[in-house]
């Protein structure tokens, strides 16, 4: 007897083996898949910038890494003892600022080498919804524990979602235009925006993702691979899961 729904994945024109250079962007579900790629010795670089959950953040650094932007004082700034940028996960944060922009501009760098020579890159969006800084107006890719009160905290929608992709894969193109690009949504639930609201955003992540891939934009060389189909259907049974359960 069967207990699971399988998924179908297509058969990739361009699989991933061991000539192949990998770069994983995203949530911390890109993070996992990292970590399977090296263990089992893969050639792969992941999230220079710590995790960006959202496409925003995604887009930002991607843009900083095609560019090959220089981080400076202006870009950071001091709470809790520690230097923190916006654009950046905390884990790069650190109590001395010559370090977090040191930290930052090599982040920048080898993200660019590992993106002109690499043959895949794999970006793994976790949400939707993002956090406005008020007194800047710019998203943020990590609040730093700076107070709630200085962030507004919207939803992006599926035409949105689109757009940011698809300005992606030409920043993409412009540094490596053989560079195959696969997107997938993250099975891990973000239940601190509640679980109504989880699924909100991973459906306009999904139909966002999907009308990026329509033929009629002729992104060729972009593919969707169902790791939240995965996870939600074939592997719902909870010994598949994490002891958060999530």
């Amino acid at each position: 007897m069967q207990f699971t729904t399988r998924i179908p994945i297509p058969k990739s024109n361009s699989p991933i083996g061991y000539e192949s250079g990998v770069v994983s962007l995203g949530s911390c579900f890109a993070v996992n898949i990292g970590e399977k790629f090296d263990h089992f010795k893969f050639r792969n670089t992941t999230n220079p910038f710590g995790i960006l959950f959202h496409p925003l953040a995604l887009a930002n650094f991607i843009a900083f890494a095609v560019n090959q932007k220089t981080f400076t004082e202006n870009d950071i700034f001091f709470h809790n003892e520690r230097w923190h940028c916006f654009d950046a996960h905390s884990d790069l944060s650190h109590p001395h600022k010559e370090t977090l922009l040191g930290n930052l501009n090599n982040a920048v760098a080898s993200a660019n080498a590992a993106i002109k020579s690499a043959t895949h890159l794999i970006i793994t969006l976790g949400t939707a919804w993002v956090y406005r800084h008020k007194p800047t107006g710019s998203y943020v890719a990590n609040c730093h524990k700076v107070p709630q009160k200085e962030f507004n905290k919207d939803l992006v929608h599926i035409i949105e979602v689109e757009d940011i992709l698809t300005s992606i894969i030409k920043l993409l193109n412009r540094l490596n235009p053989e560079l195959q690009v696969i997107f997938t949504v993250s099975p891990v639930r973000h239940i601190k925006d509640g679980f109504t609201e989880n699924q909100w955003s991973k459906a306009n992540l999904i139909a966002g993702v999907h009308e990026t891939l329509n033929p009629k934009h002729g992104n060729t060389n972009c593919t969707y691979f169902p790791s939240y189909e995965i996870m939600m259907d074939e592997l719902r049974d909870y010994r598949f899961y994490g002891s958060d359960m999530l």
